[in-house]
Order: structure tokens, then sequence, then C-alpha cells
């Protein structure tokens, strides 16, 4: 998947509410990283919301969002968890799951109307939250002799790379990162520097 620098998220938990034909549908929005993120905030919730008839689901991880599940527990398919997906993805959200509980009014509220009802609690969580925009960024390694301090430092200051950890000793370390669209660039320039090598670590 084609993505830039900057992705999206919601900084906080935060909580929604939609209310139709006596049933209740109540929305709870997670940053989550990882599929234990996702897992201990599902019981979290059912330990919250414990007499709840359903709890549907869906989220998003990794900056390309590359991956997404959704769950109607329950509900007819394509009811639930597909509404709460999409409004995640139309607020171009990542690393996040929101979770909406329905308590059952009596009443039955037809395709329609449980679409409209899961999407409608799911932005109603997202509103609530607040979005904060993340860039990503590549880490490296570069090793160097220390006469070429001023040489490496130079390019550091020229590119304004960020440095995470020096170790500047007779055979010198120094860890950085930099935004993804620049690191191309970064990383053939310090190759240009036959003496000094220069390592990809991660992307985050």
């Amino acid at each position: 998947m084609i993505f830039d620098d900057t992705y999206k998220e919601v900084k906080n938990p935060s909580s929604g509410i939609y209310k139709e034909k006596g049933s209740k549908f109540i929305s709870y929005c997670f940053p989550v990283y990882t599929q234990k993120d996702v897992k201990d905030r599902m019981e979290e919730v059912k330990k919250i919301e414990h007499s709840a008839s359903h709890y549907c689901y869906a989220f998003v991880l990794n900056p390309d969002k590359s991956s997404q599940k959704i769950s109607d527990d329950g509900e007819p398919s394509y009811t639930a968890g597909k509404p709460i997906l999409r409004q995640i993805l139309s607020n171009d959200l990542t690393n996040i799951l929101i979770i909406v509980v329905r308590y059952f009014g009596g009443v039955k509220l037809g395709i329609p109307g449980l679409i409209r009802s899961y999407k409608t609690a799911a932005t109603d969580a997202i509103i609530n939250s607040q979005i904060i925009t993340k860039i990503l960024k590549e880490q490296f390694e570069v090793c160097f002799k220390y006469y070429q301090m001023n040489d490496v430092m130079r390019l550091v200051k020229e590119f304004n790379l960020e440095v995470i950890k020096t170790d500047f000793h007779i055979d010198c370390k120094l860890i950085f990162t930099v935004a993804k669209s620049k690191s191309l660039r970064v990383e053939k320039t310090f190759k240009n520097n036959h003496e000094l090598t220069i390592k990809y670590l991660k992307t985050s």
C-alpha cells in the first residue's frame, strides 16, 4: 500500500453513545499497536459492559493500515463491524480500535437501522477523541572513525537528522532517524563516503 510520511492516530481513549428504538449503542475508541493491545482492550470493555448483548468492533494497525479486522459478534453480516471500519478509514486513522457494545431494547432495527446505529456510535467516539498526526521515520546506524566526526556531524546538521544515540570513541557509532521521504537521499549521501558504513535499522 502506498502512503506518505504522515499518518493519523487517536491520542487517548474516548467514548460515544447512540440510542435508537430502545437499543443503546456505547462506543469505545482506543489507540492500539498490537493484537495483544486489542485483546486487552476487548477484555476491559467486556468487564465494564458485562451485560451487553453484542460487542462489535473494528481495528486498523500499522502506519500503512496493513492490518485490519472487523467483528459483527452475532449481528447480521456487515451491519456492525464494517460500518465501524468505514468510519475509521474515512477519518484516515490507524493504530485504532473501536468497540461498540449494544444493549438490545426489544425492537428489531433492521439492516439499515443497525448499520446507521453502529456507524453513528463509532463516529461519536471519533468526534470525542483527540487526533494527532505522526511522521513515519526510518532509523539508521552510521559507523565511522573519530577523525570523520566533523563530516558526519555536518551531514546530521544539513539534513536536520534526529540523533538517537552516539558512541564516540576511536570507532564511532551514531544512530539517527529521518523522515521516510528523505531517507533514500540521506542514505545515498552517507554511502558516497566510502570510509564509513550506514545500516538501516527499522521504520517507526
